[in-house]
């Protein structure tokens, strides 16, 4: 049986990962609900798995499935074609935003450096305001701030 501390653990590693399952009291699945600790309703990879196990190996319909572990049809179908095209990894959650500076792409980055070597130099403020007249983006100035940090020490490229 696991502790106090290990559970507080596992739930902390849980949601660093984005894997806790925030409708771990919709779970019905019996594995779940008997107590026995290897099946853990608060672990969003394990009851995605078992649910597109009771479908595939047992048999179980789609939406009794669904249901009895506390996700929607289209989820279901989801976590299906994540599974199928990345096996267990694909079930992990995808972590939210952006993945990248995605609108201060290189060419936006190198009409701000130029505007920078001007005299005098614009504020990022100017800068936002410089992207959003010559790209039709709206960036915030803080965001400009960081881009042009993140080139200047050699950062991660944007595209």
């Amino acid at each position: 049986m696991t502790g106090p501390e290990e559970r507080d653990g596992k739930v902390s590693a849980l949601r660093h990962q984005h894997a806790l399952n925030p409708r771990s009291d919709r779970v019905r699945d019996p594995a779940f609900t008997s107590g026995n600790p290897f099946f853990d309703a608060q672990d969003l990879v394990q009851v995605k798995y078992e649910m597109l196990r009771r479908v595939r190996e047992d048999g179980q319909r789609v939406s009794e499935a669904s249901a009895t572990f506390g996700f929607s049809r289209p989820s279901f179908y989801e976590a299906q074609a994540a599974f199928e095209e990345s096996g267990l990894p694909g079930l992990l959650p995808r972590r939210p935003g952006p993945r990248r500076a995605h609108k201060l792409s290189a060419a936006v980055l190198d009409v701000l450096e130029a505007a920078l070597s001007e005299r005098p130099r614009p504020n990022s403020t100017d800068l936002a305001h410089l992207v959003e007249a010559r790209f039709g983006l709206i960036v915030h100035p803080r965001s400009v701030e960081r881009a042009l940090r993140r080139r200047q020490k050699g950062g991660a490229p944007t595209s």
